[in-house]
Protein backbone atom coordinates (compact mmCIF):
# COMPACT_ATOMS: atom_id res chain seq x y z
CA UNK A 1 0.00 0.00 0.00
CA UNK A 2 1.36 3.57 -0.60
CA UNK A 3 2.29 5.51 2.05
CA UNK A 4 1.18 8.95 2.82
CA UNK A 5 2.18 11.93 4.90
CA UNK A 6 -0.16 14.05 6.59
CA UNK A 7 -0.64 16.58 9.14
CA UNK A 8 -2.77 15.83 12.04
CA UNK A 9 -5.58 18.58 12.32
CA UNK A 10 -7.64 17.46 15.71
CA UNK A 11 -9.17 14.75 17.50
CA UNK A 12 -13.08 13.66 17.20
CA UNK A 13 -15.41 11.72 19.36
CA UNK A 14 -14.02 8.40 19.68
CA UNK A 15 -10.37 9.44 19.91
CA UNK A 16 -8.57 9.17 16.57
CA UNK A 17 -7.90 12.04 15.04
CA UNK A 18 -8.37 13.51 11.59
CA UNK A 19 -6.14 14.76 8.74
CA UNK A 20 -6.94 15.16 4.60
CA UNK A 21 -5.88 13.22 1.71
CA UNK A 22 -7.19 13.68 -1.67
CA UNK A 23 -10.14 15.95 -0.38
CA UNK A 24 -11.33 13.54 2.03
CA UNK A 25 -11.23 12.96 5.56
CA UNK A 26 -8.93 10.20 6.88
CA UNK A 27 -9.19 8.83 10.64
CA UNK A 28 -6.29 7.67 12.42
CA UNK A 29 -6.37 6.38 15.62
CA UNK A 30 -3.48 6.51 18.13
CA UNK A 31 -2.35 9.90 16.75
CA UNK A 32 -2.01 13.72 18.73
CA UNK A 33 -3.13 16.80 17.12
CA UNK A 34 -0.50 18.72 15.63
CA UNK A 35 2.03 15.97 14.66
CA UNK A 36 2.88 14.87 11.44
CA UNK A 37 2.92 11.38 10.54
CA UNK A 38 3.27 8.37 7.74
CA UNK A 39 0.74 6.89 6.82
CA UNK A 40 -1.15 4.08 5.43
CA UNK A 41 -4.67 3.42 3.91
CA UNK A 42 -6.36 0.66 5.45
CA UNK A 43 -9.73 1.31 4.20
CA UNK A 44 -11.80 3.31 1.22
CA UNK A 45 -15.23 4.10 3.15
CA UNK A 46 -15.81 6.55 0.19
CA UNK A 47 -16.86 9.11 1.79
CA UNK A 48 -13.67 9.26 3.63
CA UNK A 49 -10.45 6.73 4.73
CA UNK A 50 -9.49 5.15 7.45
CA UNK A 51 -6.06 4.27 8.41
CA UNK A 52 -3.27 3.43 10.43
CA UNK A 53 0.11 4.93 11.48
CA UNK A 54 3.33 4.09 9.68
CA UNK A 55 5.88 6.31 11.39
CA UNK A 56 5.52 9.49 13.17
CA UNK A 57 7.68 12.18 11.60
CA UNK A 58 7.17 14.93 13.54
CA UNK A 59 5.73 13.82 17.59
CA UNK A 60 3.63 16.05 19.79
CA UNK A 61 5.25 16.92 22.78
CA UNK A 62 2.43 15.08 24.47
CA UNK A 63 3.25 11.89 23.66
CA UNK A 64 4.32 9.32 26.10
CA UNK A 65 5.22 5.84 26.64
CA UNK A 66 2.07 3.85 27.26
CA UNK A 67 2.25 2.19 30.42
CA UNK A 68 0.00 -1.37 29.34
CA UNK A 69 1.59 -3.51 27.82
CA UNK A 70 -1.61 -4.96 26.13
CA UNK A 71 -1.98 -1.32 24.81
CA UNK A 72 -3.33 -1.49 21.31
CA UNK A 73 -4.13 -5.13 21.36
CA UNK A 74 -6.70 -4.85 24.01
CA UNK A 75 -10.33 -3.14 22.73
CA UNK A 76 -10.46 -0.60 25.83
CA UNK A 77 -8.18 2.13 26.25
CA UNK A 78 -7.15 4.10 23.12
CA UNK A 79 -5.80 7.66 24.76
CA UNK A 80 -2.86 6.27 26.61
CA UNK A 81 -0.01 7.23 24.65
CA UNK A 82 -1.33 10.90 25.61
CA UNK A 83 -0.18 12.87 28.66
CA UNK A 84 -3.23 12.71 31.06
CA UNK A 85 -3.64 16.52 31.13
CA UNK A 86 -3.82 17.28 27.47
CA UNK A 87 -6.24 14.30 27.43
CA UNK A 88 -8.56 16.23 29.58
CA UNK A 89 -8.16 19.29 27.11
CA UNK A 90 -8.77 17.06 23.93
CA UNK A 91 -11.82 16.35 25.42
CA UNK A 92 -13.32 19.43 26.04
CA UNK A 93 -12.31 20.93 22.45
CA UNK A 94 -14.34 17.83 21.02
CA UNK A 95 -17.40 18.68 24.05
CA UNK A 96 -17.04 21.99 22.40
CA UNK A 97 -17.26 21.04 18.69
CA UNK A 98 -20.23 19.21 19.47
CA UNK A 99 -22.60 21.89 20.97
CA UNK A 100 -21.35 24.18 18.22
CA UNK A 101 -22.59 21.56 15.59
CA UNK A 102 -25.52 22.45 16.86
CA UNK A 103 -25.05 26.33 17.51
CA UNK A 104 -24.65 26.94 21.20
CA UNK A 105 -21.35 28.17 22.21
CA UNK A 106 -19.70 26.88 25.41
CA UNK A 107 -17.52 29.30 27.14
CA UNK A 108 -16.33 27.90 30.05
CA UNK A 109 -15.93 23.71 30.69
CA UNK A 110 -15.02 22.85 33.72
CA UNK A 111 -14.41 18.96 34.78
CA UNK A 112 -14.59 16.82 37.04
CA UNK A 113 -12.27 14.19 37.35
CA UNK A 114 -10.22 11.92 39.66
CA UNK A 115 -7.07 9.31 39.54
CA UNK A 116 -6.19 8.02 36.06
CA UNK A 117 -4.92 4.93 37.28
CA UNK A 118 -6.98 1.96 39.09
CA UNK A 119 -10.33 3.90 39.30
CA UNK A 120 -12.36 1.48 37.79
CA UNK A 121 -14.65 -1.13 39.68
CA UNK A 122 -17.11 -2.39 37.04
CA UNK A 123 -15.47 -4.96 33.93
CA UNK A 124 -17.37 -7.23 31.81
CA UNK A 125 -14.83 -10.63 31.22
CA UNK A 126 -15.25 -13.16 28.33
CA UNK A 127 -14.10 -16.20 29.15
CA UNK A 128 -11.78 -15.07 31.90
CA UNK A 129 -10.43 -12.08 29.71
CA UNK A 130 -10.17 -9.51 27.61
CA UNK A 131 -12.01 -8.59 24.33
CA UNK A 132 -8.47 -8.19 21.44
CA UNK A 133 -9.29 -4.82 19.65
CA UNK A 134 -11.62 -5.35 16.73
CA UNK A 135 -11.52 -9.09 17.21
CA UNK A 136 -13.65 -12.07 19.15
CA UNK A 137 -10.16 -13.62 20.29
CA UNK A 138 -9.73 -13.07 24.36
CA UNK A 139 -6.50 -11.86 26.29
CA UNK A 140 -5.83 -13.63 28.92
CA UNK A 141 -4.73 -10.17 31.94
CA UNK A 142 -3.52 -10.57 34.94
CA UNK A 143 -3.16 -6.99 36.22
CA UNK A 144 -5.01 -3.73 34.55
CA UNK A 145 -3.66 0.03 35.00
CA UNK A 146 -7.42 1.08 35.22
CA UNK A 147 -8.90 -1.47 37.20
CA UNK A 148 -9.27 -0.86 40.94
CA UNK A 149 -7.35 -2.51 43.50
CA UNK A 150 -10.16 -5.39 44.27
CA UNK A 151 -10.24 -6.33 41.02
CA UNK A 152 -6.71 -6.28 39.95
CA UNK A 153 -6.22 -8.78 43.17
CA UNK A 154 -8.90 -10.98 41.60
CA UNK A 155 -7.08 -11.57 38.50
CA UNK A 156 -4.06 -12.22 39.72
CA UNK A 157 -4.84 -14.58 42.33
CA UNK A 158 -7.36 -16.75 40.35
CA UNK A 159 -5.54 -18.38 37.34
CA UNK A 160 -7.28 -17.44 34.01
CA UNK A 161 -8.05 -21.07 33.43
CA UNK A 162 -10.38 -21.52 37.00
CA UNK A 163 -12.33 -18.35 36.03
CA UNK A 164 -16.15 -18.37 34.59
CA UNK A 165 -16.55 -18.86 31.35
CA UNK A 166 -18.96 -16.54 28.92
CA UNK A 167 -19.99 -12.79 29.44
CA UNK A 168 -18.84 -11.98 33.25
CA UNK A 169 -19.76 -9.03 35.10
CA UNK A 170 -17.10 -8.20 37.55
CA UNK A 171 -17.79 -5.20 40.61
CA UNK A 172 -15.14 -4.77 42.69
CA UNK A 173 -14.75 -2.14 45.19
CA UNK A 174 -13.45 -1.02 48.71
CA UNK A 175 -16.60 0.75 49.08
CA UNK A 176 -18.85 -2.28 48.92
CA UNK A 177 -20.74 -2.71 52.42
CA UNK A 178 -22.66 -6.03 51.70
CA UNK A 179 -21.67 -9.11 50.06
CA UNK A 180 -23.88 -12.18 50.23
CA UNK A 181 -21.35 -14.51 48.85
CA UNK A 182 -18.01 -13.80 46.88
CA UNK A 183 -14.45 -12.63 46.34
CA UNK A 184 -13.07 -10.30 49.24
CA UNK A 185 -14.98 -6.70 48.25
CA UNK A 186 -15.79 -8.24 44.65
CA UNK A 187 -18.78 -9.69 43.06
CA UNK A 188 -18.51 -12.04 39.93
CA UNK A 189 -21.74 -12.20 38.27
CA UNK A 190 -22.17 -15.07 36.03
CA UNK A 191 -24.26 -15.21 33.14
CA UNK A 192 -27.56 -15.50 33.46
CA UNK A 193 -29.45 -17.87 30.77
CA UNK A 194 -31.59 -14.26 29.86
CA UNK A 195 -28.28 -12.56 29.57
CA UNK A 196 -26.79 -15.52 27.33
CA UNK A 197 -30.03 -15.35 24.82
CA UNK A 198 -29.73 -11.68 24.99
CA UNK A 199 -26.26 -10.88 23.95
CA UNK A 200 -26.33 -13.93 21.51
CA UNK A 201 -29.09 -11.98 19.67
CA UNK A 202 -27.05 -8.69 20.04
CA UNK A 203 -24.34 -10.62 18.16
CA UNK A 204 -26.46 -12.30 15.69
CA UNK A 205 -28.12 -9.15 14.52
CA UNK A 206 -24.21 -7.28 14.37
CA UNK A 207 -23.17 -10.24 12.33
CA UNK A 208 -26.75 -10.48 10.50
CA UNK A 209 -26.12 -6.17 9.43
CA UNK A 210 -23.02 -6.53 7.53
CA UNK A 211 -19.84 -8.41 7.22
CA UNK A 212 -16.38 -6.17 6.52
CA UNK A 213 -18.69 -3.18 6.54
CA UNK A 214 -20.98 -4.48 2.92
CA UNK A 215 -24.21 -4.67 4.24
CA UNK A 216 -26.66 -7.91 4.08
CA UNK A 217 -30.24 -8.73 3.31
CA UNK A 218 -32.19 -8.09 5.98
CA UNK A 219 -32.85 -11.56 8.30
CA UNK A 220 -35.68 -12.60 10.26
CA UNK A 221 -35.89 -10.21 13.62
CA UNK A 222 -35.47 -12.44 16.88
CA UNK A 223 -38.03 -11.30 19.64
CA UNK A 224 -36.85 -8.97 21.81
CA UNK A 225 -36.26 -9.36 25.97
CA UNK A 226 -37.00 -7.06 28.42
CA UNK A 227 -35.43 -7.30 32.00
CA UNK A 228 -38.10 -8.43 34.68
CA UNK A 229 -38.85 -7.62 38.31
CA UNK A 230 -36.91 -10.18 39.93
CA UNK A 231 -33.65 -9.84 42.19
CA UNK A 232 -30.29 -12.27 41.76
CA UNK A 233 -28.99 -12.87 45.28
CA UNK A 234 -25.99 -14.15 43.64
CA UNK A 235 -25.75 -10.46 41.52
CA UNK A 236 -26.78 -8.19 44.56
CA UNK A 237 -24.57 -5.19 45.76
CA UNK A 238 -24.34 -2.31 47.83
CA UNK A 239 -21.77 0.67 48.00
CA UNK A 240 -21.86 3.31 50.68
CA UNK A 241 -21.23 6.37 48.11
CA UNK A 242 -21.56 9.68 49.66
CA UNK A 243 -22.64 8.46 52.93
CA UNK A 244 -25.48 6.67 51.90
CA UNK A 245 -25.86 3.21 50.58
CA UNK A 246 -26.76 2.52 47.67
CA UNK A 247 -27.78 -1.57 46.05
CA UNK A 248 -27.77 -2.91 42.50
CA UNK A 249 -27.58 -5.56 40.46
CA UNK A 250 -23.87 -6.37 39.04
CA UNK A 251 -25.35 -7.95 35.62
CA UNK A 252 -27.13 -4.01 35.09
CA UNK A 253 -26.17 -1.10 35.03
CA UNK A 254 -24.08 1.45 37.58
CA UNK A 255 -21.29 3.52 37.24
CA UNK A 256 -17.73 2.26 37.13
CA UNK A 257 -15.91 5.07 38.22
CA UNK A 258 -17.06 5.67 42.14
CA UNK A 259 -15.12 8.09 42.90
CA UNK A 260 -16.05 10.57 39.63
CA UNK A 261 -19.39 9.67 41.15
CA UNK A 262 -18.96 11.09 44.59
CA UNK A 263 -17.23 14.19 43.16
CA UNK A 264 -20.59 14.68 40.67
CA UNK A 265 -23.24 13.95 43.18
CA UNK A 266 -22.70 17.31 44.87
CA UNK A 267 -22.36 19.21 41.48
CA UNK A 268 -25.84 17.42 40.30
CA UNK A 269 -27.85 18.27 43.32
CA UNK A 270 -26.44 21.66 44.46
CA UNK A 271 -28.71 24.54 44.64
CA UNK A 272 -31.82 22.19 44.36
CA UNK A 273 -34.54 22.08 46.44
CA UNK A 274 -38.34 22.29 47.14
CA UNK A 275 -41.30 20.45 46.94
CA UNK A 276 -40.99 17.95 43.80
CA UNK A 277 -38.27 16.87 41.72
CA UNK A 278 -38.91 14.33 38.60
CA UNK A 279 -35.45 11.80 38.31
CA UNK A 280 -36.13 10.91 34.79
CA UNK A 281 -34.18 7.87 33.73
CA UNK A 282 -33.38 7.15 37.25
CA UNK A 283 -32.22 3.46 37.40
CA UNK A 284 -31.85 2.07 40.79
CA UNK A 285 -32.20 5.90 41.94
CA UNK A 286 -28.38 6.42 42.78
CA UNK A 287 -29.39 10.05 42.51
CA UNK A 288 -32.92 10.22 44.29
CA UNK A 289 -31.18 8.59 47.54
CA UNK A 290 -29.80 12.47 48.00
CA UNK A 291 -32.37 13.92 46.24
CA UNK A 292 -35.04 12.83 48.80
CA UNK A 293 -32.48 15.14 51.71
CA UNK A 294 -33.87 17.79 49.40
CA UNK A 295 -37.67 17.84 48.16
CA UNK A 296 -40.69 16.37 49.80
CA UNK A 297 -41.01 14.64 47.19
CA UNK A 298 -39.06 12.20 44.47
CA UNK A 299 -40.88 10.78 41.59
CA UNK A 300 -38.25 8.61 39.58
CA UNK A 301 -39.05 6.91 35.88
CA UNK A 302 -37.10 4.20 34.53
CA UNK A 303 -38.38 1.29 31.76
CA UNK A 304 -36.20 -1.18 33.67
CA UNK A 305 -38.50 -2.52 35.99
CA UNK A 306 -35.71 -4.56 37.90
CA UNK A 307 -33.56 -1.03 38.13
CA UNK A 308 -36.89 0.10 40.06
CA UNK A 309 -37.34 -2.71 42.08
CA UNK A 310 -33.92 -1.61 43.50
CA UNK A 311 -34.81 1.59 43.63
CA UNK A 312 -37.81 1.09 45.82
CA UNK A 313 -35.20 -0.46 48.35
CA UNK A 314 -33.22 2.05 48.00
CA UNK A 315 -35.23 4.70 48.74
CA UNK A 316 -37.32 2.94 51.63
CA UNK A 317 -38.93 5.21 54.40
CA UNK A 318 -38.55 8.60 52.23
CA UNK A 319 -41.55 10.31 50.44
CA UNK A 320 -41.26 9.03 46.64
CA UNK A 321 -43.11 7.57 43.56
CA UNK A 322 -41.90 5.38 40.92
CA UNK A 323 -42.57 4.52 37.55
CA UNK A 324 -41.22 1.49 35.63
CA UNK A 325 -42.06 2.74 32.24
CA UNK A 326 -40.02 4.62 29.28
CA UNK A 327 -40.22 8.33 29.30
CA UNK A 328 -42.42 8.72 26.23
CA UNK A 329 -45.14 6.29 28.31
CA UNK A 330 -44.87 8.60 31.21
CA UNK A 331 -45.22 11.73 30.19
CA UNK A 332 -48.25 10.84 27.43
CA UNK A 333 -50.11 9.19 30.16
CA UNK A 334 -48.87 10.07 33.49
CA UNK A 335 -46.97 13.22 34.02
CA UNK A 336 -50.18 15.52 33.49
CA UNK A 337 -52.32 13.66 36.61
CA UNK A 338 -49.36 13.57 38.57
CA UNK A 339 -48.73 17.31 38.32
CA UNK A 340 -52.32 17.58 39.27
CA UNK A 341 -51.80 15.31 42.44
CA UNK A 342 -48.60 17.00 43.68
CA UNK A 343 -48.12 20.44 41.91
CA UNK A 344 -45.79 21.28 38.96
CA UNK A 345 -42.13 19.85 39.76
CA UNK A 346 -39.52 22.54 40.92
CA UNK A 347 -36.67 20.89 39.30
CA UNK A 348 -35.67 17.84 36.90
CA UNK A 349 -32.47 15.26 36.52
CA UNK A 350 -32.45 13.59 33.46
CA UNK A 351 -29.65 10.86 32.41
CA UNK A 352 -30.84 9.46 29.45
CA UNK A 353 -29.27 6.51 27.73
CA UNK A 354 -26.70 7.29 24.62
CA UNK A 355 -29.67 7.64 22.41
CA UNK A 356 -30.44 10.95 24.35
CA UNK A 357 -33.88 11.92 25.09
CA UNK A 358 -36.52 10.60 24.32
CA UNK A 359 -38.46 12.88 21.56
CA UNK A 360 -41.85 12.97 23.62
CA UNK A 361 -39.54 13.69 27.09
CA UNK A 362 -37.51 16.78 25.61
CA UNK A 363 -41.14 17.89 23.71
CA UNK A 364 -42.77 17.43 27.21
CA UNK A 365 -39.55 19.68 28.64
CA UNK A 366 -39.80 22.40 26.55
CA UNK A 367 -43.35 23.09 27.36
CA UNK A 368 -42.62 22.62 31.37
CA UNK A 369 -41.60 25.60 32.47
CA UNK A 370 -39.99 23.71 35.16
CA UNK A 371 -37.20 25.98 36.72
CA UNK A 372 -34.15 23.87 36.85
CA UNK A 373 -32.78 20.89 34.90
CA UNK A 374 -29.97 19.01 35.45
CA UNK A 375 -29.18 16.97 32.62
CA UNK A 376 -26.58 14.19 32.45
CA UNK A 377 -25.27 12.49 29.29
CA UNK A 378 -22.70 9.69 28.31
CA UNK A 379 -23.48 10.84 24.68
CA UNK A 380 -22.20 14.69 23.85
CA UNK A 381 -23.72 14.31 20.12
CA UNK A 382 -27.19 13.65 22.00
CA UNK A 383 -26.65 15.92 24.56
CA UNK A 384 -26.13 18.94 22.22
CA UNK A 385 -29.23 18.16 20.10
CA UNK A 386 -31.55 18.26 23.47
CA UNK A 387 -29.62 21.03 24.44
CA UNK A 388 -30.71 22.69 21.61
CA UNK A 389 -34.04 22.26 21.91
CA UNK A 390 -34.06 23.27 25.52
CA UNK A 391 -32.49 26.35 24.83
CA UNK A 392 -34.98 26.97 22.15
CA UNK A 393 -38.00 26.53 24.40
CA UNK A 394 -36.77 29.64 26.70
CA UNK A 395 -34.34 27.53 28.68
CA UNK A 396 -30.73 28.67 29.31
CA UNK A 397 -27.34 26.46 29.63
CA UNK A 398 -25.43 28.23 32.59
CA UNK A 399 -23.06 25.75 33.05
CA UNK A 400 -21.20 22.69 31.86
CA UNK A 401 -18.96 20.03 33.07
CA UNK A 402 -16.59 17.61 31.30
CA UNK A 403 -17.26 13.60 33.55
CA UNK A 404 -14.30 11.99 32.82
CA UNK A 405 -15.14 8.90 33.71
CA UNK A 406 -12.74 6.50 32.10
CA UNK A 407 -9.31 8.17 31.82
CA UNK A 408 -7.00 7.34 28.83
CA UNK A 409 -10.02 6.43 26.88
CA UNK A 410 -12.02 8.62 24.08
CA UNK A 411 -15.36 8.08 26.38
CA UNK A 412 -16.82 11.60 27.34
CA UNK A 413 -19.70 12.39 29.61
CA UNK A 414 -20.88 16.02 30.15
CA UNK A 415 -23.41 17.80 32.61
CA UNK A 416 -24.84 20.49 32.14
CA UNK A 417 -27.42 23.27 33.99
CA UNK A 418 -30.65 24.69 32.95
CA UNK A 419 -32.47 27.49 33.93
CA UNK A 420 -35.73 29.04 33.19
CA UNK A 421 -37.66 32.01 34.48
CA UNK A 422 -40.93 30.95 35.83
CA UNK A 423 -43.30 31.98 33.09
CA UNK A 424 -46.67 34.37 34.01
CA UNK A 425 -49.75 35.58 32.72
Amino acid sequence: MERICVEIEKMVCGGDCIAKYEGKTVFIPYAIPGEKVEIEITEDCKDFYRAKIVDIIEKSEHRVKPQCTLYGKCGGCNLMHIDYEFQKELKCEILKNAFEREGINLEKIDIICGNEKNYRSRFQFHDGGLMMKQSNNIIPVENCLCACEEINKYLEEVPFEQREKGRVQIFGSEKISSIPVGFDKIIVAKETEMERVRNERKNYEAKSRTVNGRKLKKTKPIKKMYAGSTQSQENFCTVNICGKNVSFDVQGFFQSNLEVLEKCIPYITEGLEGKNVLDMYSGCGTFSVFLTDKFEKVCLVEHNKAAIVYAEQNLAGTKHESYGLSGEVWTKYHAENYIKQNGNFDAVVIDPPRSGMEKEVCMWLQKSNIPQIRSLSCDIATHARDAKFLIRSGYKLEKIYLLDFYPHTGHIESLAYFTKENETD
